[in-house]
């Protein structure tokens, strides 16, 4: 009697309550409430399933080493991307063509005098200057011409496909056939003519500033980026703004008076977010292919600035010699092309709710 009197004190349901009706929760109806009880947002919830993905971890991993590489590289070691090779303040003609972690006679000579030299991880190229930290340069323009020509492709094109696809009617029908027009033009075509054309105008205008160093090829191609490359983002948000503007939520924000850019900005682009990260995911790896292609075919950065395609293209000349000169830089393109890719790819398996399990 006591004992009971005690458990009705610790447990005074129990007086009410026929406890043996009861069992034990199974481990699937636990596992159910614990994803029933779990709180987080879309970008976690993509973020998680991300991290899952060991091709888009290992993706990330190199993508950040060789911007670190490219970043702090030119920092440590003590040689310009088109300084030549001296030694004792003289230029050292024996550093030419050297092999990788190579010394020249003349720098055998002084390290044998008790002088210190920073070794040339990739030796040299035909001009005596370093090849590891040209390529490191290389590797920092690749990535600032995919990067910026992902940002001026997300701006325009997010721009352009949300007027586009918000109006509808006779606005969105002007638009896509302006995006016809832009999209059956050829990229290649537009790049030369654009480098012929403004050559003369340009040149004048950027010497002695900071885009002079990049020359007029390269400026053609962020112009053709601008101009070209965005027709892919706007079709994209347009499709998917079409799509969500129907809905209830849409349709509420109109009935209390909401202007249409802050439908557009509070609404419809938060629901698109996924597509976005994706287009500019992808669209990394594009631009870094072209601006190695374009280099390596002369269109590319002006010399002496280096580039992973002037780099390889300037390697066939003493391919059989050399071959390593062509293998790093080519390597170093696959890395960065192939890691962007992978990393798209599992973006658009942790944000797209069509693929979602």
């Amino acid at each position: 009697m006591q004992n009971e009197k005690n458990a009705l004190k610790k447990n005074p349901l129990s007086a009410q309550i026929d406890l043996s009706k009861f069992t034990l929760a199974i481990e699937e109806e636990k596992a159910q409430q614990e994803v029933m009880s779990e709180s987080t947002t879309f970008f976690k919830d993509g973020m998680r399933k991300l991290m899952k993905n060991p091709l888009a971890v290992g993706s990330i991993i190199v993508l950040i080493l060789i911007i670190l590489t490219a970043s702090v590289g030119p920092m440590i070691i003590p040689y310009g991307y088109e300084e030549i090779i001296q030694v004792e303040g003289r230029r050292d003609k024996t550093a030419k063509n050297l092999m990788p972690f190579e010394w020249s006679r003349n720098e055998q000579k002084y390290i044998d005098g008790g002088g210190e030299l920073f070794p040339h991880i990739l030796g040299t190229d035909e001009q005596c200057r370093d090849y590891f930290v040209r390529v490191l340069y290389g590797t920092r323009v690749s990535l600032i011409v995919g990067f910026f020509a992902a940002i001026l492709v997300l701006i325009i094109g997010l721009i352009y496909g949300s007027i586009s696809g918000y109006a509808g009617g006779k606005v969105d029908l002007i638009m896509m056939r302006i995006v016809d027009i832009i999209y059956s033009l050829p990229d290649m075509l537009m790049i030369i003519l654009l480098s012929v054309v403004l050559k003369e105008t340009l040149k004048p205008l950027i010497e002695g500033t900071v885009f002079a160093r990049l020359g007029v090829n390269m400026i053609s191609l962020f112009i053709v980026f601008g101009c070209l490359y965005w027709v892919g983002m706007a079709r994209l948000v347009r499709g998917q703004i079409l799509s969500i503007k129907e809905n209830e939520y849409i349709l509420a924000a109109r009935a209390i008076g909401a202007k249409p850019g802050r439908i557009i900005k509070k609404h419809i682009l938060p629901n698109c977010i996924s597509v976005i990260i994706i287009s500019t995911a992808l669209q990394i790896p594009s631009a870094i292919f072209t601006e190695s292609f374009l280099s390596f075919v002369g269109l590319g950065v002006q010399a002496p600035m280096p580039s992973l395609g002037s780099l390889a293209n300037a390697a066939r000349e003493g391919l059989q010699s050399y071959p390593h000169k062509l293998v790093f830089p080519a390597v170093v393109i696959c890395l960065l092309v192939l890691a962007f890719n992978l990393l798209g790819d599992g973006l658009r398996d942790a944000f797209d709710p069509k693929l979602r399990r």
